[in-house]
């Protein structure tokens, strides 16, 4: 379990820098063996990592060679080995042996469609700064959780709400909808959750 956060702004107005480090101090619990953030003109992304696979080498954010690709990422994918191989058959050059760096040059080869050739447990979020995008993407079941809020100001993400609500722009307000759900199932269905416009 690792914890992601990013913000994106809309506008001239920059990213309050200690934002996305007050967003992943909150994320802590989910990743204690590291921290990391990535900070550009208009996005900031953090990560708090768990260490499992390639203890050494796989901490992020992670980039490309010439960074601007960047990725944060939460999760597992069981078939990076076989992508790994195919990448470097096409050329491209690992620094690391995490699962995570598939996932940069993955989104390099084939585009935002690479999401369909990943099998895994899994939510991140790729910066492409060359095209001002930023993909956020989780696995089909859900299993790895993605919140966000956007509003015409920008848009913020995490792997847990409370990390949304380090944003004080980011409403305090019940889904009353989703409250009676939760009372009725016993769970919120997707897409909503408690708090209205998250």
């Amino acid at each position: 379990m690792c914890g992601i956060c990013g913000v994106i702004t809309f506008s001239d107005r920059p990213i309050d820098p200690g934002l996305v480090e007050e967003m992943t101090t909150t994320l802590r619990h989910r990743g204690p063996d590291g921290r990391g953030h990535f900070d550009g003109d208009y996005v900031a992304l953090g990560h708090t990592r768990l260490s499992i696979i390639d203890l050494e080498g796989g901490s992020q954010p992670i980039t490309n060679e010439d960074e601007s690709v960047v990725v944060t990422f939460n999760g597992e994918i069981y078939n990076y080995s076989d992508l790994r191989k195919d990448l470097e058959d096409r050329g491209h050059r690992f620094r690391t042996r995490s699962d995570t760096e598939v996932l940069v040059h993955g989104y390099e080869e084939w585009g935002v469609d690479f999401v369909s050739r990943l099998n895994g447990i899994f939510a991140f979020a790729i910066l492409d700064e060359s095209r001002e995008r930023l993909l956020l993407a989780r696995d089909h079941l859900g299993v790895k959780p993605l919140y966000y809020y956007e509003s015409a100001s920008g848009l913020v993400f995490a792997s847990e709400i409370k990390a949304l609500l380090c944003d004080r722009r980011v409403p305090r307000q019940v889904d009353l909808e989703a409250l009676g759900d939760l009372f009725t199932f016993r769970y919120v269905p997707s897409p909503k959750t408690l708090f209205l416009g998250i």
